[in-house]
């Protein structure tokens, strides 16, 4: 029996390839993957990751590379892209499993802040159900909550780590501002935050180049039970293999 993945968006400004390598593996091998948008209308990735604009010297480091490029172009051509559902209609047990892709521009607060999402996540992990989240996807996670704790308290878990973070701010505040810190917080500290103890945060091998189909070594990911987490795009095929190990 086919497997129904679902993978909820913002409006605007999800990292593409966090979006879209995932859904092309996944379709790749099988699994019907679905979307759902605020207002059942075609969301919009972020732009200047998509393309680079604006970045200058360090495009070839920050924004999608070649294979999320062509994976992108294929999927806002996508069906199920082209019709999703609305955030609020959305029914868990429809569902084999949820995707939570990040991204770090302000468009992406309201997905991060929803209680709709918040609350459907919860209900994942209530039932035991795969859920996979990558970089700013794991605020969503651990924002989450069953009996008043968040979902992520007694788990292992990774997230886009605050050296990544605080680093590509660095790298571009001059021009672009605070386009890089959703929030004053980093996203490793809001996540260490909600952990029952500091050794359930892994954060993996330095990053220095992001993964393809042809180099899965150079990707990370942590599993535990049914959740899997990974830090940025360039752990986007190992997350997405993995994840179809959990299905």
């Amino acid at each position: 029996m086919q497997k129904t993945i679902l993978i909820p968006l913002p409006s605007q400004d999800f990292d593409p390839t966090e979006c879209a390598i995932p859904w092309k593996i996944l379709t790749d091998h099988g699994v019907l993957v679905r979307f759902a948008t605020p207002d059942g209308k075609i969301a919009s990735c972020d732009q200047r990751m998509l393309h680079g604009t604006d970045l200058g010297i360090f495009k070839v480091l920050l924004a999608a590379d070649r294979n999320a490029f062509r994976a992108y172009t294929l999927l806002e051509k996508h069906h199920e892209f082209q019709n999703p559902l609305k955030w609020s209609e959305v029914k868990m047990d429809d569902f084999d499993g949820l995707i939570l892709p990040g991204g770090h521009a302000q468009g992406m607060r309201p997905y991060l802040e929803s209680k709709d999402l918040q609350n459907l996540t919860a209900a994942f992990f209530s039932k035991d159900k795969p859920v996979g989240a990558i970089c700013h996807g794991v605020v969503l996670v651990v924002r989450s909550q069953l009996n008043g704790a968040s979902v992520l308290k007694n788990r292992r878990t990774t997230s886009l780590l605050a050296r990544q973070e605080l680093l590509a701010w660095r790298m571009t505040r001059l021009w672009l501002g605070d386009y890089y810190r959703t929030y004053p917080q980093t996203v490793e500290a809001e996540v260490r935050a909600n952990l029952a103890s500091p050794a359930q945060f892994i954060s993996g091998p330095i990053a220095i180049s992001r993964d393809s189909e042809e180099n899965l070594k150079s990707g990370f990911c942590v599993r535990d039970g049914n959740y899997l987490s990974a830090r940025w795009p360039g752990d986007a095929h190992t997350f997405a293999y993995e994840f179809l190990k959990m299905l």
